[in-house]
């Protein structure tokens, strides 16, 4: 199968006449997927020179694109989606089509294979099984195109959403287990959350001693909720969902076998006042925290990486009053601790 290589994206279109036939996916049960209208098609054309891009936008604790800090993981195998069906008017379907095909065919040194290819796709829209990309029924219908995740656009997955844009009538199922609905803007807007890059404080910071209790805090003011809210206004389709993270535990891990975690598995969960842990106060040096670590071992010329983990509990809300669970997620940081040993003074 071969590519045809337009800025930004590769548009799957060889072996084009094979591939007409378009395989139905699993229908959604409830259709349209919110409260949200649809059938009102006047929208304005958006491409980025040729190239349809997801118009899904995101707002709140938002984290900056390419950049993996304060990146949400999720616990277990799930993984937010790779890509998804959006929604197209006639005349900006028609301008990417066109507009791809101009680039295409004007392109210096473009192999043959390939200007053959986007003009077999452009005949299906234009002179072939539709006319004029439906532009007799504009107001009665959109285009539904495959887009990718931004953030995943090197992910062999993103290439999953494999139909090529079809027809769908107000109102219609689109057919396919990927088309958008609020839910899926969900676990896109889980993908976009910037968690925040939290320093746990301990006593004694940064340096502490053999078999000295280190205790281990997160004072609720700088440990709250995120949000980051997508949404989708295109084609008569006009949805959003919030997806919040609210932390729930700290798991430490000390960075040596030879250390005891207080508790013994290294998990200190929320207090009712939303903080984790203890802060230390004078008196305390004896008492065993309930939030922290023992070295055992010094760390000699070095240090020990202490990491420490939030786990973050997901859930959602959508229109339509949709909502519900996302699995949970986690972010890590690392600390340098440096363990000495207790000099002692013979006498």
């Amino acid at each position: 199968m071969h590519s045809v290589a337009t800025p930004g994206r590769i548009l799957v279109t060889g072996a084009v006449a094979g591939v007409l036939a378009m395989i139905p996916g699993t229908a959604f049960a409830d259709w349209p997927p919110s409260a949200g209208t649809q059938g009102d098609t006047r929208q304005s054309a958006h491409s980025d020179a040729g190239t349809l891009v997801s118009q899904v936008t995101y707002s709140g604790s938002v984290r900056p694109r390419g950049s993996n800090s304060g990146t949400v993981q999720p616990v277990g195998d799930w993984t937010p989606p790779a890509c998804w069906y959006e929604p197209r008017s006639v005349a900006e379907f028609k301008k990417y089509v066109e507009t791809m095909y101009e680039e295409t065919i004007n392109t210096p040194g473009q192999a043959n294979y390939a200007k053959s290819a986007v003009g077999q796709f452009r005949d299906i829209y234009k002179d072939g099984k539709y006319k004029d990309y439906n532009g007799d029924k504009a107001d009665e219908g959109a285009w539904w195109v495959a887009v990718q995740n931004p953030d995943r656009l090197d992910d062999p997955a993103s290439m999953e959403c494999g139909e090529l844009p079809f027809w769908v009538a107000n109102n219609d199922d689109p057919g396919v287990p990927q088309a958008v609905t609020p839910r899926i803007l969900a676990e896109a807007a889980y993908n976009s959350i910037q968690l925040p890059d939290t320093k746990v404080t301990l006593a004694p910071r940064d340096i502490t001693k053999v078999n000295l209790p280190t205790w281990a805090w997160l004072d609720k003011a700088t440990f709250k909720d995120v949000s980051v809210t997508a949404s989708l206004d295109v084609a008569g389709l006009n949805i959003s969902a919030t997806t919040t993270a609210k932390p729930v535990s700290l798991t430490l891990d000390p960075g040596t076998s030879d250390a005891e975690t207080y508790p013994a598995s290294g998990e200190c969960r929320l207090n009712d006042d939303d903080s984790i842990g203890e802060p230390y106060a004078k008196g305390k040096a004896t008492k065993t925290p309930p939030c922290g670590i023992k070295y055992l071992r010094s760390s000699g010329d070095g240090t020990y990486k202490l990491r420490a983990t939030i786990t973050w509990a997901v859930t959602w809300t959508g229109t339509g009053g949709a909502g519900g669970d996302l699995p949970d997620g986690t972010f890590g940081t690392t600390q340098d601790i440096t363990v000495q040993e207790i000099q002692s003074v013979n006498r």
